[in-house]
């Protein structure tokens, strides 16, 4: 996945990125009905998670505040970076493996910055924000997770020709919420 931006059908305004594929976050830019929506997800996920998700996710939640509005990143960086010393950056959708990783590399986690619509709640083809943000960030509040993933992110962003292999590896165990737990 090496050029993305702008490909055609893929959501997220690329224009004004800078280098690194990064893009401010304009909470003013959020609408109510975006609003709705991330709340609408929050209550079905949280539901989810009290049931099937680890104690170290739960806490994650429950640690950066996750609640009822879109959150604002700057002040979610204040508490992340206190905890595990990350931070979240915004992002216009999906970036290349070797910008992803290197964005891990150095503590911080990319995060789209637009929100899916609400004929979309159950499915969509690219992540959007709830998926980064909800589904990825709090583990990063875990001390050892976090130090696991910048680990990764070094190790992924210095492989390479070998980079598709840990951008594979990373998908089957990373992003579909792989930890062994008690």
């Amino acid at each position: 996945m090496q050029s993305l931006a702008p490909v055609a059908g893929l959501r997220g305004n690329y224009v004004g990125m800078a280098p690194d594929w990064t893009v401010p976050q304009s909470l003013d830019d959020y609408s109510e009905d975006d609003h709705a929506v991330w709340r609408l997800l929050v209550e079905r996920q949280t539901g989810l998670a009290r049931n099937f998700a680890c104690k170290e996710f739960m806490e994650g939640l429950e640690s950066l505040g996750i609640g009822n509005s879109i959150p604002d990143f700057e002040a979610v960086n204040g508490r992340l970076e206190a905890l595990t010393g990350w931070r979240v950056v915004g992002v216009p959708g999906l970036i290349p493996d070797a910008a992803f990783y290197d964005h891990l590399a150095h503590r911080r986690f990319p995060v789209t910055v637009w929100i899916r619509k609400r004929d979309e709640l159950d499915y969509l083809v690219e992540p959007d924000l709830f998926h980064d943000f909800f589904g990825h960030v709090p583990l990063l509040s875990h001390p050892v997770f976090a130090d696991f993933m910048q680990r990764y992110g070094q190790r992924a962003a210095d492989a390479g020709p070998d980079l598709d292999r840990w951008a594979r590896l990373y998908w089957y165990t990373v992003e579909f919420g792989l930890i062994r737990t008690k």
